[in-house]
Parts: structure tokens; C-alpha cells; sequence
């Protein structure tokens, strides 16, 4: 299995390519990483190939918020230039900025390695 690079960074705004939510990426995995029942629980026609980024997506819809994990192939850029109204945007991030998001400084996401 070969990795390419990410196409989106930590605090960008996404949207998903078929279902109505969008939020903010907070992590990335460089190939697929989560259970194989979570993958066959995708309808075949729809299921995504392992080879590629996931995102960690704090997501949105009209209804609610929760976490999502989307393969590159189903994200799109947010271009709505709307913040983001998950609850855990402002623990983890500053902003937006020109439509990113910046990760705190000495937070989860900002510590310096």
C-alpha cells in the first residue's frame, strides 16, 4: 500500500461529498486506521479505498454535531466562508482565518514536539 500527502491540514474547513455535514479537520491519518467493521458497514458502491488520508473532522449538520472520520476521496473545501458551531472548535482552535482554522498555542493540537 503506498501513502501520498494529505490534500487538507489540521484547521481547514471541509464538506463531505454526498452527506450534508462539514466541519474542521483535527487529525489526519495517512491511510485508513479505523475498525474493519466500521469500513464493511459502508455500502460496497460507496465504500472508499484504504489507500489514502483520513480525516478526523469535528462535523456539523442542521441537526447536530458530532466526530466524523472521511477519506480524502469524499471531502471537498467549505467554500460557505461560515465558522464552524462545534463546541470543541474553540477548545481546540482559534479563528477562523481566511476560513482556517489555527490550533491553540500548548493545546492538544498546537504542543510542540
Amino acid at each position: 500500500m503506498t501513502t501520498r500527502s494529505a490534500r487538507y491540514g489540521i484547521g481547514q474547513i471541509i464538506q463531505h461529498r454526498f452527506f450534508p455535514f462539514r466541519g474542521v479537520v483535527f487529525d489526519v491519518d495517512p491511510t485508513f486506521d479505523n475498525t474493519e467493521q466500521w469500513w464493511l458497514s459502508i455500502p460496497e458502491e460507496m465504500r472508499p479505498a484504504k489507500d489514502q488520508p483520513y480525516y478526523h473532522v469535528l462535523a456539523e449538520n442542521e441537526q447536530t454535531v458530532y466526530v466524523a472520520y472521511v477519506s480524502e476521496q469524499n471531502c471537498l473545501p467549505d467554500e460557505t466562508g461560515e465558522p464552524c458551531r462545534h463546541p470543541q472548535v474553540c477548545e481546540l482552535f482559534d479563528g477562523p482565518f481566511d476560513g482556517v482554522y489555527r490550533p491553540k498555542t500548548g493545546g492538544p493540537i498546537g504542543q510542540a514536539n
